[in-house]
């Protein structure tokens, strides 16, 4: 049953997948970047979890239970993330307006699940459309969608927090490296 899905899957979900690869695998590496730019990608991905949201289970009763569970996950994760400390040797230059960040996996990691779940969800949707009426359905995926965002949400704040105080020092390190 696999193949026959994989084979009707559009051409621009892959292109889609090889890009988030892509952005992910780039977070693996050190960087140094504005900040404007490592706050991008969490906006992306919330946007990306929020329109899998509504995508799904917009149009149904369950919808705004749904968006529910996407906003107290999301809420409650975020607040989490930023009581951790940030990850050892991340830095702000405060006369160039830089962040650096030492490599980590998370963001590979969180892009895959948001993108996995996105394309099961819409996989199993489109097999049988009856379960974007399923309430518990809805408040299941929705509040998965609102646990990565907020990881992503709470993520960018510390960073954004740093570059507000103008530290150039960083933090211990933690799980959940930026």
């Amino acid at each position: 049953m696999l193949i026959p899905i994989l084979l009707h899957t559009p051409a621009w979900v892959y292109a889609l997948f090889a890009a988030l690869l892509w952005l992910g695998g780039r977070q693996l590496r050190d960087q140094t970047a504005p900040l404007w730019r490592v706050v991008l990608m969490p906006v992306a991905m919330v946007a990306l979890a929020v329109y899998g949201v509504v995508a799904a289970f917009g149009q149904s009763p369950a919808g705004l239970g749904a968006l529910a569970g996407w906003a107290v996950a999301a809420a409650l994760l975020a607040a989490l993330v930023l009581r951790r400390p940030l990850p050892a040797g991340t830095r702000y230059d405060a006369a160039t307006r830089r962040l650096h960040q030492a490599g980590s996996w998370v963001p590979l990691a969180l892009i895959l699940a948001i993108f996995l779940t996105k394309y099961t969800v819409a996989v199993a949707l489109v097999m049988q459309p009856e379960l974007a009426r399923q309430s518990l359905l809805a408040v299941a995926v929705s509040t998965l969608y609102g646990v990565f965002s907020g990881l992503f949400v709470g993520r960018a704040l510390r960073l954004w927090r740093l570059a507000r105080r103008g530290n150039s020092a960083a933090a211990d390190g933690d799980a959940l490296a930026a």
